[in-house]
């Protein structure tokens, strides 16, 4: 040790001076400060040098856990082993330590509070949740140009044509979205712009051309297929970048022009009109907030500049130091591989909630059978689950600082689970049976019904709370499965469908749930 934590004399406040290195600015000194003495006169010792040592030390004596706490802070106050068998009359410094926990009571004092970083506005959240399902409103105003023979699987026409470009973007855009939102977590916004101004074209490509891939279909639905594909891409920049209101605003022709639809019949040229100016304006919006395009203007006159100096002037050695320091952060970037995983997780529960609204017409069910109410109530409760999502986290922050124990910490997180998944279900199921009332010629909610819908709910539910944990990869292979085994029973015509659909969504809740407890005591997956 270099030297005692007390230094002679006082300091100004009637405390010993701390000798050491300075702390950093901004940041407390880490190590004890300890008060002085109580002065007793000049040389005047202790009645009792415990006694004295017990008041001098209280505070951390106190609130140590063991008795190694406190003989940790007398060797680093310089303590030698003789020195306290002079003193104090202990053989060294763990006896003494072993007696002034004995004689010191516990306090435990609690640790200073900090913002609540999981705590989120309501109102965003079912904006959010709006935003999911508004899009859904196109299909009443696109539904007269969609008109046309059943195709060969008996399905409406245009439903495979615009489901295949659908499933691209479930894929792709969950992928984008993880790789964008990382590089913003890393505090790179450029990256994230050139993320997204690369991946959200590439997206409406693909999901173009595997609408295109599907033959047979009505003329309209490829042109709604691909404008469906470019409204991904513009609402997941939109969305990354935190632009919800800014999106809402885009769909609000849209969304007039669907209620107005329910009521009358408006003109085609008024129907083509109202998506297409949802859709440019989504599209203009995203444009508009890329921030990208500023950052490249910016580099290409820094490059200009670069390139126009004259031999001698360290132009060459300073494009290459550039191009080294791109090369270095690139390297420290996200890798595409751990994006996958959120494709898998989407395309999975994407399946999910698509047989829930479809698994009767498409395992040869009558049209009528389609019940979108569950895929609406679906979608419409991602808003509330994930406000509950960050109750959830903040209560773990709770938890951790109440808990005295692993078993008290995980009972106490179990509580906290149950109650945020019970809330989300009971919103599940209001929005379940408002929309079937409202839906018009909807299937009736019957029990096994509601059962499917609120297994899908805790699949759902659990599944992002996992890759809340950082666990997505066992969450998308769960979801995934699922989807696979309910995909094969359609295919191969093995049940009845309502009682397949049960029996994967339960048993898929019933894993997600199992790798959820096994995480849910670890400390270190509330991170």
């Amino acid at each position: 040790m270099s030297g005692s934590l007390w230094l002679k004399p006082p300091g100004p406040e009637g405390t010993w001076v701390h000798v050491g290195r300075p702390a950093p600015a901004g940041r407390a000194d880490t190590l004890p400060h300890l008060p002085r003495p109580r002065p007793g006169g000049p040389g005047a010792p202790a009645a009792d040098p415990m006694d004295e040592l017990a008041d001098r030390l209280g505070a951390f004596a106190g609130a140590a856990v063991h008795p190694d706490e406190i003989a940790a802070i007398l060797e680093s106050d310089g303590m030698t082993d003789e020195h306290i068998r002079l003193t104090y009359g202990r053989h060294d410094s763990f006896a003494l330590a072993e007696e002034l926990y004995a004689r010191v009571p516990r306090t435990f004092p609690e640790p200073d509070r900090l913002p609540d970083p999981w705590k989120v506005s309501l109102t965003a959240c079912l904006l959010r949740g709006l935003i999911f399902a508004l899009p859904g409103l196109a299909y009443i105003l696109g539904a007269p140009f969609l008109e046309g023979p059943p195709d060969r699987l008996g399905l409406p026409a245009g439903t495979l044509t615009l489901l295949a470009g659908a499933l691209i973007g479930w894929v792709w855009d969950q992928s984008l979205s993880h790789r964008a939102y990382t590089w913003l977590g890393l505090g790179d916004r450029a990256a994230a712009g050139r993320t997204l101004l690369i991946g959200a074209p590439a997206g409406a490509l693909l999901g173009t051309a595997a609408a295109f891939a599907v033959p047979g279909g009505p003329p309209f639905s490829y042109a709604f297929a691909a404008g469906q594909a470019v409204y991904v891409g513009a609402a997941t920049v939109l969305l990354v970048l935190g632009r919800e209101r800014l999106l809402l605003a885009a769909l609000a022709p849209m969304a007039a022009g669907a209620v107005l639809a329910l009521f009358t019949d408006p003109p085609v040229p008024v129907r083509v009109t109202l998506l297409l100016a949802s859709l440019l304006a989504a599209c203009t919006l995203a444009l508009r907030e890329l921030p990208v395009a500023a950052g490249v203007r910016a580099g290409v006159r820094r490059i200009h500049r670069w390139a126009e100096r004259r031999p001698g002037e360290g132009g060459p050695v300073r494009w290459r130091m550039l191009r080294g320091a791109e090369e270095d952060h690139t390297r420290r970037g996200p890798r595409i591989g751990d994006s996958a995983p959120y494709g898998v997780f989407g395309l999975g529960t994407g399946l999910l909630v698509l047989y829930a609204a479809l698994g009767e017409v498409l395992s040869g069910g009558p049209a009528e059978a389609v019940a979108a109410p569950s895929a609406v109530a679906l979608t419409l409760s991602m808003g509330p689950a994930e406000w509950l999502l960050h109750r959830f986290r903040s209560g773990s922050l709770a938890g951790l600082r109440a808990a005295r124990s692993p078993g008290a910490f995980w009972r106490r997180m179990l509580a906290t689970l149950a109650r945020c998944l019970t809330a989300y279900l009971a919103v599940l199921l209001v929005l379940g049976v408002t929309g079937t009332l409202l839906w018009p010629h909807a299937p009736g909610l019957t029990g096994l019904r509601i059962a499917t819908l609120l297994l899908l709910g805790t699949v759902m539910w659990t599944g992002l709370l996992l890759q809340s944990f950082g666990a997505v990869r066992p969450a998308a292979v769960v979801c995934s499965g699922a989807a696979f085994a309910q995909s094969l029973a359609l295919l191969a015509g093995i049940g009845q469908p309502r009682l397949v659909q049960l029996a994967v969504a339960g048993t898929a809740a019933a894993a997600l749930a199992v790798l959820v407890c096994l995480l849910l005591g670890r400390a270190t997956a509330h991170r």
